[in-house]
């Protein structure tokens, strides 16, 4: 085919300087440096939806009804919700206390109250001074000389009744000629009955042994037994009767001793409740004057407790640290102002939900109402609670409390011990009800995991506050660019920055968001790039932070962080990677692919082969083959074949065995931004024409053949343009990109400067036939309407070579075809070789 004699010029597809990047005029701001702004207060920049959501979820009383902030770290979420918190409306009356109280019923299941703000404490220390009251007013009560009357009348009723009873039974037995002697057995002494012999008490054995010495009348002996026995037993019956008035006794001394101290004690206790009055502290009061009446010897002394047998553990312990009468304040709001807003950093187990302290008696783990915690959601119950997503889920156990607390509107304090340590320790605080707000920071893909994921996520957080990573330039958010640069000189003592170097943080802005109409709203980078600039504009010991410091800044941090790029350009150099940086060469192009260490993204170029031959088996994706490559890749293939059928199949099958293969590739692929320049290569092959070896190709393609924009096109044009000047601009090299991706460029400054003096270039195209032109300098050709193309055209010599390729593939016919005759024309053979031996 003869080559078209005009090559096509493609100087109409060259992008000019002016829009390789934007500047941001520093005429824009009124100030020449930032210490002129004063204490400007800066407007939330970019986050119109996000503010609306908090304010909807805030505003919302509803129970459940809670906020999940999504945005990426670095946009200014924990900022704005700072903020947001701050204006919130906190002129409600604080929420109450929360205490806990012995349970006198169930010890193991303790009582809580809530109080007015501030009557917490006040119930906390009237408990301290009832006790203390009653540990100095009821033993001067014991000690009164009208309780010593009263409780020695009783007992000398009970003592002379029993004095006659006795005298009356030692009578009886000296009637019958007995004695009751008291026997000393060890420290206790006991009555014994013997009988009176010559005036003397004398024990049974020995007459016994009298009796069988013959000294002392057998018959009288068996008179004297026969009257111990029936003595011994009226003198059991008298002893039992006697404990029996000693036990009676006893209870009506209890008794009378709570008769005695009752009133003293109803008229304390009633004190607390007409000045605290709550529900439930009437119940609590009245356990604990039953408490009180039933451990009156604790009152009394150590020393009247020591007189008492088998008394009570308690009385050992003074009563003024008794705990069973002391009160647990576990949530103080006396100088809470309105509704709390607590921000717990640190959401473990304990620190959230509040757990039970334990402590080691007598070797053992015990615990009681007094070692009860409170955590944040406590704290902040009848308030806000802002919590960190990510820390929440790597907390053990943390989620599934969180969830189970906000679901049923309760929390169940308890020790956390997911190893049972402690599985001794048992103790089960009443639920406290609660109605706390959360507000959780997380980002967007922690969002989708539990929305998908989590039944109950969408239940509990009704209100999403999504932060954008970028927002639409405008003066006013140049404005708060600047005095956000402003905010960040005062907070780190930096020097001000002159407005030249603002509008350089501007430009960055930009570059980070991506695209030339708008702004990032990650401020963290942001933030970072103005202490960096700061930095070297004190170690060039300047008095303001000037453009050339935020340039040496962005400059030194690409230095600092582009080692594994430099490496991979000094093995290009070397020759160890080959790559083409001028010349042309057939089904042979340079592609760019980015690659991202996590701290730094720069280009890295690829060279792309393409083989054509023929047979059937299509195109075929060696990356693939070999397991190399993702799905969005292996689609992009997919459309190559879906072009060539729509340009090239109307008028005959498409039959070719083609390659394509990322050289030198060693890791995954994946993405279609280098579909373009595969298709490039794959025609190239087909057309047997050359492509233009000193250009990098970038984009997708679809099956009609339009290129589509692609990420990452500052940074890929930046590293063809390090790689080639590297080895030495000649003037000829540049970068082609997809014609929508002009909106995104924000190339560097020597990048720009160096196509303004036509040592680079960047073209932008729209289609593949654009492409071609630039590629190869030849005219492309227009399809006719009998599906053919203009002669000498590059698609017509595509087109030739595809029907060159299916008449051969025809003329070869298929090989199964041709094994499959072949093994019929054998099978037929052998047959006729059978017959004719079986007539033989």
């Amino acid at each position: 085919m003869p080559r078209s004699k005009r090559p096509v010029s493609p100087n109409r597809y060259r992008v000019k300087p002016v829009d390789l990047r934007w500047r941001c005029n520093p005429t824009r701001f009124e100030f020449k440096t930032t210490s002129e702004l004063g204490d400007r207060p800066i407007n939330i920049i970019g986050q119109p939806r996000a503010l609306e959501a908090l304010r909807l979820g805030l505003a919302i009383r509803s129970k459940r009804y809670n906020i999940f902030v999504s945005g990426q770290v670095g946009s200014g979420r924990s900022t704005v919700v700072k903020r947001m918190l701050a204006e919130v409306e906190r002129g409600d009356a604080p929420p109450d206390d929360l205490v806990f109280v012995h349970n006198f019923k169930e010890p193991d299941q303790p009582h809580r109250l809530s109080f007015p703000p501030g009557s917490g404490k006040a119930f906390r220390e009237a408990m301290v001074e009832l006790i203390e009251s009653l540990a100095s007013d009821l033993p001067k009560l014991f000690e009164s000389e009208r309780y010593r009357k009263r409780r020695g009348t009783m007992m000398e009723s009970v003592a002379a009744n029993q004095k006659q009873r006795l005298k009356k039974f030692e009578k009886g037995v000296q009637d019958h000629g007995f004695a009751v002697v008291q026997i000393q057995a060890g420290p206790v002494t006991h009555p014994v009955l013997m009988p009176l012999i010559d005036g003397e008490p004398t024990e049974m054995d020995k007459l016994e042994t009298l009796a069988e010495a013959g000294q002392f009348d057998r018959q009288a002996l068996e008179v004297l037994e026969t009257t111990l026995t029936r003595l011994t037993g009226q003198m059991e019956r008298l002893g039992k009767e006697l404990r029996n008035l000693d036990r009676d006794l006893h209870r009506r001394l209890e008794a009378f001793d709570k008769e005695m101290a009752r009133p003293l004690i109803e008229e304390a206790t009633g004190e607390i409740a007409v000045a605290l009055e709550t529900d439930g502290l009437a119940t609590y009061l009245d356990e604990v004057i039953e408490d009180i009446l039933e451990h009156l010897r604790a009152f009394r002394g150590s020393a009247e407790a020591a007189k008492v047998p088998d008394g009570n553990p308690m009385d050992s312990v003074p009563i003024t640290r008794e705990p069973r009468y002391q009160v647990n304040l576990v949530v103080d709001n006396s100088e809470v102002k309105g509704r709390p807003i607590i921000w717990e950093t640190a959401p473990t187990y304990r620190n959230l939900f509040g757990t039970v302290d334990k402590v080691r008696s007598e070797g053992d783990w015990e615990s009681d109402h007094t070692l009860i915690r409170a955590g944040s959601i406590l704290r902040a119950n009848g308030g806000i609670l802002v919590l960190d997503a990510m820390d929440v889920m790597v907390e053990p156990g943390v989620w599934a409390a969180l969830k189970r607390t906000m679901r049923n509107l309760r929390l169940e304090i308890q020790l956390f011990d997911p190893l049972h340590v402690f599985s001794g320790v048992s103790l089960k605080p009443e639920p406290v009800p609660v109605n706390v707000k959360i507000v959780m920071i997380g980002t967007s893909h922690i969002y989708r995991l539990l929305y998908a994921h989590d039944e109950d996520f969408k239940k509990i957080f009704k209100a999403k506050a999504d932060f954008a990573l970028h927002t639409p330039i405008s003066d006013e958010e140049l404005e708060n660019y600047a005095r956000f640069v402003n905010k960040k000189v005062k907070d780190d003592d930096l020097m001000p920055f002159r407005r030249e170097a603002v509008a350089a943080v501007v430009e960055h802005g930009m570059r980070l968001a991506g695209n030339r109409c708008r702004l990032t709203t990650k401020f963290t980078e942001i933030a970072d790039l103005i202490r960096e600039a700061g930095y070297w504009a004190a170690q060039d010991r300047g008095r303001t932070v000037a453009a050339r410091h935020v340039e040496m800044a962005l400059d030194r941090r690409s230095y600092r962080l582009n080692l594994i790029e430099e490496m991979y350009r000094e093995r290009i150099s070397e020759g160890t990677i080959l790559l083409d940086l001028e010349g042309s060469k057939v089904g042979q192009i340079n592609g760019l692919a980015v690659l991202d260490t996590g701290d730094h993204v720069f280009a890295q170029p690829a060279r792309i082969t393409a083989t054509t031959a023929m047979g059937r088996r299509g195109i075929v994706d060696i990356e693939r083959e070999a397991k190399m490559s993702g799905r969005i890749h292996t689609k992009g293939m997919l459309i190559l074949a879906g072009f060539l059928n729509e340009r090239f199949a109307q008028d005959k099958p498409l039959t070719l065995t083609a390659s394509l293969c990322f050289e030198q590739n060693y890791g995954l692929i994946d993405g279609d931004s280098a579909s373009a320049a595969e298709l490039y290569a794959l025609l190239s092959s087909l057309a047997e024409v050359p492509l233009r070896q000193s250009l990098a190709v970038t984009g997708s393609v679809n099956q009609r053949g339009e290129i589509q924009p692609i990420g990452g096109v500052n940074e890929k044009i930046e590293g063809f343009f390090d790689l080639c000047r590297l080895a030495g601009l000649t003037g000829d090299q540049g970068v082609m990109i997809p014609s929508r991706n002009l909106i995104h460029l924000m190339l560097r400054k020597d990048v720009q400067e160096a196509v303004r003096n036509r040592r680079f270039n960047v073209w932008a195209v729209a289609t593949i036939e654009q492409g071609l032109e630039v590629l190869t300098g030849e005219k492309i050709g227009a399809r006719r309407a009998d599906a053919s193309w203009t002669e000498g055209s590059f698609f017509h010599k595509v087109d030739a070579k595809l029907t060159r390729l299916a008449k051969d593939v025809y003329r070869f016919g298929r090989p199964e075809q041709r094994n499959r005759n072949r093994s019929k024309s054998n099978e037929k053979n052998g047959n006729d070789n059978g017959e004719a031996g079986s007539s033989g």
